[in-house]
């Protein structure tokens, strides 16, 4: 689980739990989502466009995956959740080097 600090994640609350997009099955309201992509426009940022709520998006950095706000799941979903902290600020940084990026001091 990921609590990253990049512009969106950071004031939307967003709590990455990255799951493969095989494991992934969205139950109903595919109707109603929105697409929304910024800067190199990989990510795919999916959201209600109804109540704007966004549970789950395409992650640029795991392209075969699904990153789920883990903030959205239901009581009981998960057992158990360790958060790391993700510096997304400064993400091409690390992926460019090969370094998996953390908060600075972690």
């Amino acid at each position: 689980m990921s609590n990253c600090n990049c512009s969106i994640c950071a004031r939307s609350g967003y709590l990455a739990l990255i799951v493969p997009a095989s494991r992934f099955r969205l139950l109903r309201g595919d109707d109603v989502l929105s697409e929304y992509r910024f800067g190199r426009e990989i990510a795919r940022h999916l959201f209600c466009r109804i109540c704007g709520i966004k549970s789950f998006y395409v992650p640029r950095s795991h392209p075969g995956g699904i990153s789920v706000n883990a903030r959205c799941l239901d009581p009981g979903t998960v057992r158990e959740m360790t958060v790391r902290r993700f510096d997304g600020r400064h993400w091409e940084r690390y992926y460019e080097d090969g370094v998996e990026a953390a908060y600075p001091g972690s």
